[in-house]
């Protein structure tokens, strides 16, 4: 199964479309959002092309490939445009023999992991700072933010297949690699 990540839209059409565009391309079976779909927030600039009502199309039309997880922005007036669920603050994913527990990170982040076993994943969004790095005990993902990355980084999502966790620009360049 190939998955793509992908956090912090914001309200961005510009790249929420540059996003839908990339799952089309990487021909993934699965797009994961985790989280902050439609609003800015208070301490983020607008995004580029901040349009909530286009992201909010662009995204139903897409309801059944995505698994999506709350982000401290997203609220139930959101979920009431949007069609598909959006209010869990985690999601549960099975690939092979590995759990993935995905959520936000502003609940569940390393310094409140949520329940993991000894080789378990945990990957988040939230800090919009793009992640790959094996821990004692558990692996550490995010794929950065797709409209408002920090740091210095480029608008950024992921793609897991066959165990290579895969950071990646909108211009195919590859950010960061992790084999899991």
């Amino acid at each position: 199964m190939k998955y793509m990540f992908a956090s912090d839209i914001h309200g961005s059409a510009y790249y929420c479309k540059k996003m839908l565009e990339a799952y089309k391309a990487e021909k993934a079976d699965r797009l994961i959002l985790l989280g902050d779909l439609l609003y800015h927030g208070p301490r983020n600039d607008l995004p580029k092309d901040y349009a909530p009502k286009e992201v909010i199309a662009m995204l139903n039309e897409h309801r059944d490939d995505l698994y999506v997880v709350r982000g401290n922005c997203d609220a139930e007036v959101d979920q009431m445009v949007l069609h598909f669920p959006i209010m869990a603050d985690y999601c549960i994913i099975m690939d092979g023999e590995r759990t993935i527990y995905a959520s936000h990170g502003h609940v569940y982040h390393e310094e409140n992991l949520p329940p993991l076993k000894n080789g378990d994943i945990f990957i988040h969004g939230h800090t919009h700072v793009l992640r790959a790095e094996k821990k004692e005990n558990y692996t550490i993902l995010n794929p950065g933010s797709v409209s408002i990355p920090k740091e210095g980084n480029i608008p950024t999502y992921a793609v897991l297949e066959d165990g290579l966790f895969s950071i990646r620009g909108f211009g195919g360049e590859i950010v960061k690699e992790l084999k899991l």
